[in-house]
């Protein structure tokens, strides 16, 4: 598994994550929505966690940056 999340990426799952826990036990939102939401925040702090997001892969897509190329070797 190559990394495939910035940190920004990572930042924000975890804040959605911590709003839908916030949210869920608060009492805001229950029922099957809870559930579905609770699902989606787990999801969320995994990938944030280990940096990978599966559907990122799949559509061929990343949050990295991309290092700056080597430069050339100097001429002799």
């Amino acid at each position: 598994m190559k990394a495939n999340m910035a940190m920004a990426d990572r930042v924000i799952r975890a804040i959605i994550a911590v709003v839908i826990a916030v949210l869920y036990f608060t009492g805001v939102i229950n029922g099957t929505l809870g559930l579905i939401l609770g699902i989606v925040a787990v999801v969320f702090l995994l990938t944030g966690i280990i940096s990978f997001c599966p559907i990122y892969q799949l559509f061929g897509l990343s949050t990295l940056s991309e290092p700056p190329a080597a430069a050339p070797p100097p001429k002799a």
